[in-house]
């Protein structure tokens, strides 16, 4: 029989009857069906791109991020029935929409430009720069509080595209093998990267993919520049294998359960991607290893023990009693253990030697970066400005100079100020805040076990960004918003 769904309108405006092949049984015309499909397949692309260029931290690779952004968030505007999110987590996130529009009135009110007299009563040390580097017969009696306008400019529309991306994974994912593609992708393309970090590793003439390898040639790097960005970047994908290794061992399943029917029933869900991440697992912690990252390696710890804890606490500290479970707790901490005797772990606690800290000078320009914080504290120097702005407060006589502050919490703030370091404060916060609290009313063992690897990946890039810039490269920046967007959709999963 056929069904009419719907009156549609043809090219010239008369109306017609939509024809029965056009729409699935779910409602959907086919228009919406092939921009749900661009939607899924352009953001894992565009996951699976992003760290391939040194991670995107070249201009044009972020204008490719960008343009991709803005491009899906278009099909999903034309979509003539969009996906809608659960009731729950609609109403938990409606916080989320004015401290965005304050953030976005903030970055805007940065760049406008008002009178000087105005610019020295909200900011004096902004107009006392102007007054001593900008020559008189440039000045127009006008200016901005960031002190370099254009590049708040970029850096704003950079995390409007990092925010964009994450609306969609919040809009568009709907059903629980997205969340397991969009999983699975992401360990995928960390499992490259550790595979490629590892074999470049020992060759004569490293490259990272597209150009040659100059620095930390001792290191495995994978694609990035930097071998604590590339740990960075690791850091959230191992939590993210194991959560889906969680999730198929059917760990939050009815407590009391053998663990020899978890394992029949996590053999019984396909072979291929359980060896896939099992062997992925060891691979990049392997490269993690051998990547000579401090951080990394301690935040690698810091994520098992978050994850093991949080399950813990969900049990009321009766799964840590079961003997199945301390076993497999003592095989993995002694696998870590040899494992890292046999990579090189003697190399890796060398790098903790006090010397070695002295010598990375953190602690010295983190003292310039609190300067410039107490002379620009409200609203900051400008968003993206900080490399241009802390050459003027470094004492340390280094022979480069500093582009970040080795402290994502320390730049943005002498970037915003406490007003919009608050409000980015405040979006982040709720998001995990909100997610975290979900998690712990969850019954769905699988649902648990991602968003676990979630939140533990979420964590561990948040932690090492107190000793690192890792959100200001657009491969970590992108992948922490999809994570943390896509933990959130699956702890709210169908949640009414």
């Amino acid at each position: 029989m056929w069904i009419v769904r719907i009156r549609r309108f043809g090219f010239r405006g008369e109306p017609r009857e939509a024809g029965p092949d056009e729409y699935d049984q779910n409602g959907l015309s086919l228009r919406d069906r092939r921009g749900r499909r661009i939607l899924e397949v352009g953001l894992l692309a565009l996951l699976a791109w992003a760290p391939l260029p040194i991670a995107s931290v070249a201009p044009w690779s972020v204008l490719v991020i960008e343009i991709a952004a803005f491009a899906l968030f278009a099909v999903y505007l034309s979509l003539e029935r969009k996906p809608r999110a659960s009731p729950k987590l609609i109403s938990d996130m409606r916080p989320l929409r004015p401290a965005f529009l304050g953030l976005g009135i903030f970055l805007a009110f940065q760049m406008l430009p008002l009178p000087d007299a105005v610019v020295r009563i909200l900011s004096p040390r902004t107009a006392a720069l102007r007054a001593e580097y900008v020559p008189v017969s440039a000045r127009t009696g006008m200016g901005t509080l960031s002190l370099l306008p254009g590049y708040t400019l970029a850096a704003s529309l950079e995390l409007l595209a990092y925010i964009l991306i994450g609306v969609l994974v919040v809009r568009t994912v709907t059903h629980r093998k997205q969340i397991r593609r969009i999983m699975v992708t992401l360990v995928g393309v960390g499992v490259f990267e550790a595979l490629y970090g590892l074999f470049e590793l020992y060759r004569s003439h490293p490259r990272l993919l597209f150009y040659a390898k100059e620095h930390n040639l001792d290191s495995a790097t994978g694609t990035f520049v930097n071998r604590n960005h590339y740990a960075g970047y690791l850091e959230m994908m191992i939590p993210l294998a194991l959560g889906l290794i969680v999730s198929r061992l059917d760990l939050f399943g009815e407590p009391g359960t053998p663990f020899r029917t978890r394992f029949a029933r996590f053999l019984n869900r396909g072979l291929g991607l359980n060896l896939f991440l099992g062997i992925g697992l060891v691979v990049m912690a392997a490269a993690l290893f051998l990547s000579n990252s401090r951080s990394g390696f301690v935040i690698l710890l810091f994520s098992f023990g978050l994850m093991l804890v949080l399950t813990a606490q969900y049990f009321g500290h009766v799964l840590v009693h079961q003997a199945w479970v301390r076993r497999v707790i003592g095989v993995a901490a002694a696998a870590v253990l040899g494992f890292g005797l046999y990579v090189g772990l003697e190399t890796m606690i060398g790098r903790f030697a006090l010397d070695k800290l002295l010598q990375d000078g953190r602690p010295r320009y983190w003292g310039g970066v609190m300067t410039m914080i107490g002379q620009f504290p409200l609203f900051g120097v400008g968003f993206g400005a900080f490399g241009g702005v802390y050459q003027a407060y470094d004492t340390t006589g280094m022979e480069y100079a500093l582009v970040h502050a080795h402290n994502d919490y320390l730049e943005f703030l002498s970037e915003l100020g406490v007003l919009g370091f608050g409000l980015l404060a405040f979006v982040a916060g709720l998001l995990l805040f909100k997610t975290f609290r979900m998690w712990m009313t969850r019954r769905h063992p699988e649902l648990k076990g991602l968003a676990l690897g979630g939140l533990a990946s979420a964590a561990a890039i948040l932690t090492h960004s107190m000793t690192d810039f890792n959100l200001q490269i657009p491969a970590n920046a992108l992948t922490f918003s999809v994570i943390l967007a896509l933990t959130m959709k699956t702890a709210y999963h169908r949640k009414t």
